[in-house]
């Protein structure tokens, strides 16, 4: 970390792209007067790996597994997003036994990322204790998933037109039996979040987003839901199963970096009440349905609720078996802007909590970077223009 004097008593404090707080590379630049921010800025684009212009170069098939590698932690929500929007452009549906069994790696999911995010904000904060219990328990919902797919990180599960894997009733007891533990010790978390007075002091009226303000900036998931800005996917636009499993929203009205963290212990919680349900009620069918290889031509969009909020998939066919365009909008992109608001104002001590409090991913977001030379000459740069400018950036 270094400092570049800004006038008297202020400077300019630089955090990353590599530095010991983040655990994935991102620059963060802080004006601060004294210990006070007065100005944030935040440039991506270091995790560029061009996905998206990959899918380009695969089959329908091949880019299913590709876009599970757009987030370790959310693979299976990226594929789902995928999947029902080829379905969509074939005209196709998943039979409803494939829908719930969708639903049940999507709650699974978001419970395995909620408690990741507890343990890496905790940490953030100075609370290893919560960290190392969180990411102990973590371990309970890893082992569910690696029991029912084989994988604890990408679990492969979809496919077009349905899914790989049944759960049997025997797996479905023993699931039982692992979300009874973590309800149980998340009602524990809940109890140290609310009660325990250093972390009370670290996170309440911290980071305080009003409602309006989350609207404005373009929140979404349990980031916009903390601030009393009632969205989710799963509620207003079910997908999947959610429409004869349906969750019931969490929000809260507080807005500050403690209602973030109550709200996503209590979806959780809500995660493992519809699990619930869905074993007790567990549909009868196949599978899968056929699809064909060559999807017709068109264009269509998926929306689906990720952990850390909406996820938006453009895809376009040409009639092929390539798609022509695969677009896609992660939450943490549409999040970055209220780090930088609601920084201003606040020590700088408190900046890797407010960081964590979105739950950001960068390599959700680094898919694709156009730079333009400028309004005159709008030419898109080739790759050469654009080593010759890091270059002399950096000269």
């Amino acid at each position: 970390m270094t400092f570049e004097p800004q006038g008297e008593n202020r400077f300019i404090v630089p955090i990353g792209p590599q530095h010991p707080a983040l655990k994935e590379p991102g620059h963060f630049e802080f004006v601060v007067d004294g210990e006070i921010v007065t100005g944030a800025s935040v440039r991506l684009g270091y995790v560029h790996r061009g996905i998206e212009k990959g899918a380009e170069d695969r089959t329908w098939t091949q880019n299913l597994y590709l876009m599970e590698r757009i987030c370790g932690i959310c693979s299976h929500i990226h594929a789902t997003a995928f999947v029902q929007g080829v379905e969509k452009l074939a005209g196709v549906e998943a039979p409803p036994r494939a829908r719930a069994i969708r639903e049940i790696f999507a709650e699974l999911e978001r419970i395995h990322s909620h408690m990741l995010w507890l343990g890496v904000a905790a940490h953030e904060g100075g609370f290893d204790a919560l960290f190392m219990y969180s990411w102990r328990d973590r371990e309970v919902v890893m082992d569910m998933l690696e029991m029912l797919s084989g994988n604890r990180v990408h679990y492969s599960a979809n496919l077009i037109g349905g899914v790989k894997y049944d759960i049997p009733l025997e797996m479905m007891d023993k699931i039982r039996e692992g979300l009874n533990y973590l309800e149980e010790r998340l009602l524990h978390y809940l109890d140290v979040v609310n009660n325990d007075e250093t972390f009370i002091g670290r996170t309440r009226g911290i980071g305080t987003m009003t409602r309006e303000q989350a609207q404005l900036l373009g929140a979404v998931g349990p980031t916009a839901r903390a601030s009393n800005f009632a969205y989710d996917v799963r509620v207003d636009a079910p997908y999947a199963a959610y429409a004869e499993f349906p969750v019931e929203m969490v929000v809260a009205k507080e807005g500050d970096l403690h209602a973030r963290f109550v709200v996503r212990i209590l979806e959780t919680m809500e995660s493992i009440r519809v699990l619930r349900r869905i074993f007790d009620n567990m549909p009868e069918s196949e599978l899968v349905t056929r699809v064909p290889r060559r999807i017709p031509a068109g264009e269509t969009i998926s929306r689906v609720e990720a952990p850390r909020g909406e996820l938006f998939y453009f895809i376009a066919s040409n009639g092929g078996e390539k798609p022509e365009r695969v677009k896609v909008r992660t939450p943490s992109l549409c999040n970055w802007g209220t780090v930088i608001t609601l920084a201003v104002g606040h020590k700088l001590a408190d900046m890797p909590m407010i960081l964590a409090g979105i739950d950001p991913c960068f390599s959700c977001n680094d898919r694709l970077v156009m730079v333009k030379r400028n309004r005159q000459d709008p030419q898109v740069w080739t790759w050469a223009d654009l080593r010759n400018y890091g270059i002399e950036y950096y000269r």
